[in-house]
This record gives C-alpha cells, structure tokens and sequence, in this order.
C-alpha cells in the first residue's frame, strides 16, 4: 500500500504543485509539439523515482516508464478533445484517468492477495456503495418526481438565475455529507450543516417574500436532510451488526 501512495502523492506533486499555469496554456496551444508536456512527463518519472528509491532502483525505474507514458497519453487525449466550455468536465476525466492507471500499474506490480472483485463480496462495502448510488441518483429523482408539481407551482422551472444543475448537485452533495456525519456518528455535524444552509438561504427567502417558496425549500430540505438520516442510520445498523445478519 506504501507504494501506491507514493505513487499518488508524485501524481499530486506533479500535477498541481510543480506544474506551473503557463505549462498548461503552453500544452494547450502547443499539444504535442509543446516542449512543457514532455518536461512535465519527465517530471512525474524523476518524483516516481524520488520517492521509490527505497524500494530498490530498479523497481522505482520501471514504475515510472510504466506510468510516464500513460500519463502523457492520457494528458493529450485531454489537450485534443476538450473544448473551452467542457474544461472542468474534462479535467475531472483526466484526473480519474490518471488515478485510475497509477492504481492498475500499483496492482499488476504489487499483486495484492486480495482481488478487486472481493471487494464488492463484503457486505460492508456493497452496503455502502448502494447507500451512496441511492442518495444521490436515486433520491435526486425520487425528490424531482415528488416536488415536480410545486416546483411549477411557484415558477421554479421557468426560473433562469440559478446555475444549471447547481440543485442537484447541492442535494447530492449534501445528503452524503448526513450520510457520513451519522456512519461516523457525529450527529452534532449535522447540526452545523442545518445552520449553514438556513444562512445562505434566508436571504433568498427573505428578498422573495413568497410564502410557496418558503414552503418549498422547507419540504425540500426536510426530504432531503430525512432521506439522509434514514439511510445513515440503517447502514450504520447494518455495519455494527453485519456479523449477526449476513
């Protein structure tokens, strides 16, 4: 495991802290014509080697011939198909993908005694992975289909300040953040969550002075905050218990 850490923390390190925005327009214009992408490379296989030295050279060397090219591959597949509009949507492909093939070289390298398949065996994980699914597509569609006719009610679909999606994503985010809050039993957390949306919220209310919306929001956060709570407390049943019940 020590290995795959160092793995991703030379990721980290060459990626955010030594690879200045100007290297990142440069390859952008430049592709694969842009000196900076192959230093940047060169850069990830001497941190690769930095950091793995312990594990004896030639470990550490063939690591980082492994991952140089893949990381280089990847970052052009990025540089030629993202668009200006699509930039955040392909960074956070690119990044998955980086840390995807460090976690594969890791695995075919280390051979683990455990195979990835055990893993969706343990009635731990399997609780919660569906957990995780159902508070945020399942419960997102579930409060859509619920809150549909209101939300025509009082005009909230014709409304165009509102970032796109940006709901959805608050609602996701913030029912695995119960999620976790209750599975670690920290159940004063969610208090503090509770007080910070009340806050950015009320102005909004207060400024609209419209009631239904009010009404909304209330439903909305209550559905939201219950559905959390209720799943939280049944995994965290399932994980203290799993022994007697599986």
């Amino acid at each position: 495991m020590i290995i795959l850490l160092k793995l991703l923390l030379a990721h980290f390190l060459g990626d955010f802290v030594l690879q200045p925005s100007s290297w990142v327009q440069d390859k952008e214009q430049k592709l694969f014509r842009s000196k900076k992408l192959y230093l940047h490379i060169l850069i990830h296989g001497a941190l690769i080697i930095l950091l793995l030295a312990e594990f004896t050279e030639i470990s550490s060397y063939v690591l980082a011939l492994l991952i140089m090219p893949t990381h280089g591959f990847i970052d052009l597949l990025k540089l030629k198909y993202q668009k200006e509009e699509k930039k955040s949507k392909w960074f956070l492909i690119d990044q998955a993908a980086h840390i995807f093939s460090v976690f594969i070289v890791w695995y075919l390298w280390e051979s683990p005694t455990w195979s990835m398949m055990d893993l969706f065996q343990s009635s731990s994980v399997l609780s919660i992975l569906t957990a995780i699914i159902f508070l945020t597509f399942v419960s997102d569609i579930l409060m859509k289909m619920t809150l549909g006719q209101w939300a025509k009610d009082i005009g909230l679909e014709e409304e165009e300040k509102s970032l796109k999606n940006a709901g959805k994503c608050i609602g996701m985010i913030e029912r695995l953040f119960v999620f976790v809050f209750i599975v670690t039993g920290n159940w004063s957390a969610i208090g503090f969550l509770i007080t910070a949306k009340s806050v950015f919220r009320f102005g909004d209310l207060r400024e609209s002075k419209n009631r239904k919306l009010t009404e909304y929001v209330l439903i909305g956060t209550f559905m939201s905050f219950g559905i959390a709570i209720i799943v939280g407390m049944i995994v965290k049943f399932l994980l203290e218990n799993s022994f007697y019940i599986f």
